[in-house]
């Protein structure tokens, strides 16, 4: 079931001076759901009713996405993890569950090696990792190109603030079946013009890729040795043939990490929730019950 509306209503919260947006559903443990670029809770509509049952689902938009603020800052990784870090003390302090996808997976790689006395559980999918080539960092020759070119100073410019390139290409493109209207215009209507855009340009010059930017290429090194070493229940999705992430790489990461269950979704590239969102949130609901299950026991 592939519903276009969001049945849960938007809040606000003021974080660190700027109006920062967000939904919830349901009670019990609570649930935070990270989207990635350039989504918003939108992308998770479908896979929160089906967990609302047994948590409190908060599926805030990053700042500078969906119908949060967009400040005047650099919309840097350390950016968005300073708002969204400040946004899960105020509304979802936790302990919690992540359920997170894309740049998403890099904030709970980071909030996890940074909290893990806060993390109940971990669940995730095409996830954000060092990637010593563009052929380890994207299974599609096309694909790679495309990111080469966001990161070119000028050309990434012209393709993602001017033309919109990230909104009506790659998003349905990274999807099997085909959007709705009203899918994409809901998908569209945060980024209306030039400036409002300047956050989905920001995030594809941060990939970890052949060793730049150094910074956070080490931090992200740094958060996947952190999640080897957690003890914390992991939960790892995969499509075939997936974007970021093949098959055969997410078996050979579950079994690099303690505690996690992988589930094959089957067909689907990289925005998973779109083309798998009753497999997700049925599959999430039933690990956070057995984890409760095994709690109580």
């Amino acid at each position: 079931m592939h519903d276009a509306t969001f049945p849960a209503r938007k809040s606000f919260v003021d974080i660190l001076g700027s109006a920062m947006a967000y939904v919830e559903q349901g009670s019990g443990p609570t649930v935070l759901f990270l989207h990635g670029n350039p989504t918003s809770s939108y992308i998770w509509r479908n896979i929160i009713p089906h967990v609302a049952p047994t948590g409190h689902c908060v599926a805030p938009d990053l700042i500078g996405y969906g119908h949060s603020a967009k400040p005047d800052i650099d919309y840097s990784f350390l950016d968005q993890f300073r708002y969204l870090e400040a946004f899960i003390e105020k509304v979802a302090p936790g302990p919690l569950f992540l359920v997170a996808q894309d740049w998403g997976t890099a904030l709970a790689f980071h909030f996890a090696a940074l909290h893990p006395e806060k993390v109940l559980g971990l669940a995730f999918m095409e996830y954000i990792r060092p990637a010593d080539t563009y052929e380890a960092f994207h299974q599609k020759p096309q694909a790679r190109e495309l990111f080469k070119a966001f990161r070119t100073e000028g050309v990434g410019e012209r393709l993602i603030l001017e033309e919109n390139v990230f909104i009506e290409r790659v998003v349905p493109n990274a999807i099997l079946r085909r959007l709705t209207d009203a899918e994409m215009d809901a998908y569209r209507a945060p980024f209306p013009d030039v400036s409002s855009r300047r956050p989905v340009l920001r995030l594809p010059r941060e990939l970890p890729i052949e060793g730049a930017p150094s910074e956070f290429y080490a931090t992200s090194t740094a958060d996947h040795a952190a999640l080897r070493a957690s003890r914390y229940p992991k939960l790892l999705f995969s499509g075939d043939p997936g974007a970021l992430i093949s098959p055969a790489e997410a078996e050979a990461y579950s079994g690099e990490l303690t505690h996690c269950r992988l589930v094959k979704l089957g067909a689907a590239a990289h925005y998973l929730q779109e083309d798998h969102p009753e497999a997700i949130g049925t599959s999430i609901r039933a690990w956070i019950e057995d984890l409760q299950r095994e709690a109580a026991a």
